[in-house]
């Protein structure tokens, strides 16, 4: 369930259209899956989201249809231009943002509000497709080891 492709030499945050500078690709890619029914009693188990966490950040992506092929009906691939919205994908990235920070570091809804504002960085991720997206990116070292106590 996973692919790669369309490599960019060049874009700018945001593909905003069909055209960048197009280049070959040649990777190599890790894969750390943990399925729900192997998480029962941790923080990651009331997620309903992707997270996707690298060395330094946790990164969670908003759209403005989380599966607008569903949601849109038949007329979907046509009607996602005209309904979707940055305003959409930013709400979406936030409430993610803010549900992973109040459950998975404990604090309360304004705790959280608070440090996305001061410390979280939201940025365009598509509109090609018409489905627009924005992530919210957070830098673990916001939250320093906690200890076994």
């Amino acid at each position: 369930m996973f692919s790669v492709g369309d490599p960019h030499a060049s874009q700018g945050d945001s593909e905003l259209c069909g055209t960048a500078i197009e280049c070959s690709l040649t990777g190599t890619f890790q894969f750390i899956l943990h399925k729900k029914a192997d998480l029962p009693g941790t923080p990651l188990a009331e997620l309903n989201y992707p997270l996707l966490e690298t060395q330094d950040d946790w990164v969670l992506h908003g759209f403005s249809y989380a599966n607008y092929l569903s949601e849109l009906g038949p007329n979907a691939q046509d009607d996602i231009y005209s309904n979707s919205s940055v305003d959409k994908a930013l709400r979406d990235a936030y409430r993610k943002m803010r549900h992973f920070l109040m459950t998975t570091q404990h604090l309360d809804e304004d705790e959280a509000i608070s440090l996305m504002t001061v410390a979280a960085d939201f940025g365009i991720t598509q509109v090609v497709d018409g489905n627009w997206g924005v992530h919210a990116i957070l830098k673990k070292s916001m939250f320093p080891a906690r200890g076994s106590n």
